[in-house]
């Protein structure tokens, strides 16, 4: 994959992090789009710029923020999270059609610009249960976008069968642990205040519930 080049669709989360790294690590230019959706806090934002701006990426960001007027969420609004409740009993912090929505919103940013490489932090181990971070639909949209465009759209997935434990053993392979554990947030409560060994958040929503378990069964093997 080298001499190349590759957009990374960035959030400043532990997984889009650890995907820029692996990124950095198998093209040669790489850049990041964030997209703003209406979330409930900016922190991720906030973290997204400053990771960038560390690795020497360009960062530029995507204003989406009618995508909160189109359905109730837990993510994009202050409604309560829970695992269940949500659009058919998935959890409340499911966007109906967001990372569709992402893909194609990167690749139309990306082809002007002439990448047809995307590197996006989908995983269907340990997540929330989302339909759409599924490797079915990834590959299904990666042959529509190519379709749509008559081009050869290429949607890499390098977390897509890693349990958090091992999305922090990658980061820490791609010399990177440090700055995941210190840059990168995941809470949904926007929590920055608050320092844990497995790094910042509230300690007590979903995402972190996820963060905390895999990193200790990353530090089990140290």
């Amino acid at each position: 994959m080298k001499n190349s080049h590759a957009l990374v669709i960035f959030s400043g989360g532990q997984d889009s992090t650890t995907c820029l790294l692996w990124a950095l690590r198998n093209f040669d230019k790489v850049e990041t789009l964030n997209f703003h959706y209406g979330q409930r806090h900016s922190i991720e934002q906030q973290c997204a710029e400053k990771i960038a701006k560390k690795l020497n990426v360009a960062y530029q960001e995507v204003d989406l923020s009618f995508l909160k007027e189109l359905s109730p969420n837990a993510l994009t609004s202050q409604n309560e999270i829970s695992l269940e409740g949500g659009f058919k009993n998935l959890p409340s912090t499911f966007v109906i059609g967001r990372n569709a929505l992402f893909l194609t919103v990167a690749t139309s940013w990306g082809l002007a610009r002439g990448i047809e490489d995307y590197v996006f932090g989908a995983c269907q181990v340990d997540y929330s249960g989302y339909p759409d971070c599924r490797q079915s639909f990834i590959d299904s949209q990666a042959q529509t976008l190519s379709l749509a465009t008559d081009s050869a759209v290429k949607i890499h997935t390098p977390l897509m069968n890693l349990s958090k434990a091992k999305t922090f053993q990658l980061a820490q392979e791609l010399g990177a642990l440090d700055l995941v554990l210190e840059e990168t947030h995941t809470c949904y409560m926007g929590e920055r205040s608050v320092k844990h060994e497995w790094g910042y958040g509230c300690g007590t929503c979903p995402a972190c519930g996820l963060r905390e378990k895999g990193y200790k069964e990353f530090s089990s093997w140290l």
